[in-house]
């Protein structure tokens, strides 16, 4: 394991539980990168395992003031981070750009490592479609890579972009990125 980097299922699973037992909730959402944990335990891709964080999206925090104590507790520098070397990232509801249905398709994680809180991960789809949407290198290299490690069906993703409130701009931006995949 490379410091700083959460690579591990059980890693998500000790932030889903320190994150749940903060806020006295019982579920969170995942909706960055390391959501692909759910699905892939272990991944074998260095692009899917970059990141230091977690971010996680409280449940009825319309106000955002959940995803504020999770930032001031949790978050880049806080003693938690120098701790473990990982943190926490609280994040707004208006913060993914996701499809239409995307709560329908969440991966649950939830087992004695998450003391029982639910941690409700984006089915890799809808993670891709964020990252798509984002548009960073860092988010296009975890597309790729998790087109490479197979978790990406090319018709699917396409009917999960169709569905999704996109600018004109960006929806031409992933189709043309789809495109480059398919031929």
């Amino acid at each position: 394991m490379r410091p700083g980097s959460i690579e591990r299922r059980d890693q998500l699973e000790h932030l889903i539980r320190v994150a749940g037992s903060l806020l006295g909730d019982d579920t969170v959402i995942v909706i960055g990168s390391q959501a692909i944990l759910a699905t892939v335990p272990a991944p074998a891709e260095e692009a899917l395992m970059r990141s230091m964080e977690a971010d996680l999206l409280p449940l009825d925090d319309s106000l955002e003031e959940k995803a504020d104590l999770i930032d001031g507790v949790l978050s880049a520098g806080s003693i938690f981070d120098d701790t473990h070397g990982v943190h926490v990232d609280g994040v707004s509801i208006t913060t993914p750009v996701l499809p239409a249905g995307w709560r329908q398709w969440l991966v649950e994680i939830s087992n004695a490592n998450t003391n029982g809180v639910r941690g409700l991960c984006l089915e890799p789809h809808d993670l891709v479609v964020s990252k798509l949407a984002a548009g960073r290198p860092k988010d296009i290299e975890f597309c790729d890579a998790a087109i490479r490690s197979g978790l990406i069906d090319l018709g699917v993703l396409a009917d999960r972009v169709s569905g999704t409130d996109l600018t004109a701009s960006m929806r031409e931006r992933l189709a043309s990125w789809t495109e480059r995949r398919t031929s």
